[in-house]
């Protein structure tokens, strides 16, 4: 890992840190096993089957636990590149009266539907090119090259009381949560002006959701904030996509127009979110290049640790972008974990990593590598992210000192410093102690967003990584650092989602549930349920099918 005190970096005549790389402090891993039947494609199970429930599951959980995730890595002879292109298959756990049902359906999306009819890759996806249709004239063909693929298998989300499912083009696709039909398409592009949009919107208080997309043209690159209405309830209801009333709040422009960076997520607050321009690259005119070429997508992103991250802070109520300039030195993240005001501050928990490489490094060639050395090589090369805090000071202005730590708020060790007019450097709190170092950092994290997301919490869900799939389930004290851990060896958790108990008055009285995956025995991943206080196995609904590893998901208490 690289580490980031104020003593180890200098700051040159480009307003860029140069640091000494210093060694992942992670323990090495050695003898891992494969993982290439949680990447293996299965047939999907449309009529909700039974489960076998062992334990017990609470019956105060009525609902149903939705996943998704890549599930179809070939048509005919044509294979898959990266896990990413894998078709979107949607999981549903019905959850009723301590009874469990499961049912599974692949999202009929244009790219699963046109490669199923012609039983070949016809359409791009983010690591695969498609071959041209020899039956299509030249010109048909080249501009074939430049569809945006509408496989949403990233996550559930949620628009004005609608389910979607997203992924990060722009295009979602609405879906029936109870029988998990595919309806219809919806192109960002048709109710605002963005050219893409994010899997991993926020939802505030009264409903309304926030999420981020971009939009270049004759002006330059932008980043955009954008506000969704909540639902109209005076309005009559419509068996159809419902966007409208979408708006533009704010648009950051990009640092370097012709290399925008890469995001995931964002970060939202009770009133700010922060934008995170971070030193992963999108050559635009490499972009243009490989696309004539005939070159996929995942080779124009690069790592480029000569840029530093910048946090753009933006009041989410009127719109405006702070005129301070936050930055810190290189740094990757996927997923925030939580960010709340204290005291004008702003403090930002995320899971980050050194070396944003690793995205395009989950090729299926690299996560089916065999048992032992091969296996071991490519995990030990891999970053492992980690949870740590930054604090923004909020209120910076003429009258700040320069060359002084800004933040005052007691048992943060974080620092934030005015290095110039409008310009504050920061380093991170480390979010952990080395307690987690054994696990193989972490990733996917969640909390009791409902009643939590953008205020102080003290609690965090997230999935150990002690495989280049996670192998724990983490339960993070963030006052204390105190951690609690299920783990077994040959299971492999899907991201950890909590449930309130009704009537919960504390943080974490409720459940998190975790569906298992589990290569070395056929048919048997389960669904897990954990006391969210103590992390103590309550129950597991046992599938009868194959299921693979998945990305993201939400639990629906409407069924």
């Amino acid at each position: 890992r690289r580490m980031t005190s104020m003593k180890e970096k200098a700051y040159n005549e480009r307003g860029c840190y140069s640091f000494t790389k210093i060694k992942q402090r992670c323990p090495q891993a050695s003898g891992l096993e494969t993982l290439a039947t949680l990447v293996s494609s299965v047939e999907e199970t449309p009529d909700p089957i039974p489960t076998t429930v062992q334990g017990t599951i609470p019956t105060w959980i009525n609902g149903s636990f939705l996943r998704n995730g890549p599930a179809k890595f070939e048509f005919g002879e044509d294979r898959y590149v990266h896990w990413f292109d894998g078709m979107a298959m949607m999981h549903r756990f019905h959850i009723k009266d301590g009874n469990v049902t499961y049912s599974s359906r692949f999202l009929r999306s244009d790219s699963y539907v046109k490669n199923t009819e012609k039983n070949r890759i016809v359409m791009s996806e983010f690591g695969t090119l498609a071959l041209p249709d020899p039956c299509k004239n030249i010109f048909a063909r080249f501009f074939s090259r430049f569809q945006m693929p509408d496989n949403a298998s990233v996550n559930f989300v949620k628009y004005k009381g609608d389910y979607y499912v997203s992924t990060e083009t722009n295009y979602m696709r609405r879906i029936n949560p109870q029988s998990l039909e595919t309806k219809e398409k919806v192109d960002w592009t048709k109710f605002v002006a963005v050219n893409s949009a994010t899997a991993h919107p926020h939802y505030d208080q009264d409903g309304a959701t926030y999420n981020m997309g971009n939009s270049y043209g004759k002006q330059g690159f932008f980043y955009n904030i954008v506000r969704v209405p909540p639902p109209d309830e005076t309005a009559a209801k419509t068996d159809c996509a419902d966007l409208s009333g979408a708006e533009v709040i704010c648009s950051i422009p990009a640092a370097e127009p012709r290399k925008p960076s890469y995001y995931h997520s964002f970060v939202m607050s009770e009133n700010y979110i922060v934008f995170v321009e971070q030193p992963i690259k999108l050559d635009l005119l490499k972009f243009m290049l490989y696309r004539i070429q005939g070159k996929s997508f995942h080779k124009v992103m690069t790592w480029e640790p000569k840029y530093n991250t910048i946090f753009h802070l933006v009041n989410r109520h009127t719109g405006k972008a702070s005129e301070v300039r936050y930055q810190c030195a290189p740094m990757f993240t996927l997923h925030q974990i939580n960010a709340y005001e204290d005291n004008g501050f702003l403090v930002m928990d995320m899971c980050c990593g050194d070396d944003g490489n690793a995205v395009g490094e989950f090729t299926l060639e690299n996560i089916r590598r065999k048992s032992g050395e091969e296996m071991d090589k490519f995990y030990n090369d891999l970053c492992r992210n980690l949870p740590r805090r930054y604090v923004l000071p909020l209120n910076v202005d003429e009258q700040t000192p320069l060359d002084q730590n800004l933040i005052s708020l007691n048992n943060y060790t974080a620092t934030a410093v005015k290095t110039k007019p409008k310009e504050v450097v920061l380093t991170h709190e480390e979010l952990h102690d080395d307690t987690l170092l054994q696990y193989g950092g972490l990733e996917f994290p969640q909390i009791n967003y409902t009643q939590y997301n953008g205020r102080p919490y003290r609690y965090f869900y997230s999935c150990g990584f002690g495989h280049v799939f996670s192998d724990s389930l983490l339960k993070m004290d963030v006052h204390t650092k105190e951690l609690k851990v299920w783990r077994f060896p040959g299971l492999y958790p899907s991201e950890p989602v909590f449930v309130a108990s009704p009537g919960a008055t504390e943080e974490d009285d409720g459940v998190v549930m975790s569906v298992i995956i589990t290569p070395r025995k056929e048919k048997s991943t389960f669904l897990l349920v954990l006391d969210a206080k103590t992390f103590i196995e309550l129950g597991r609904a046992e599938v009868p099918v194959n299921i693979p590893y998945g990305t993201h998901g939400v639990f629906n208490e409407m069924g």
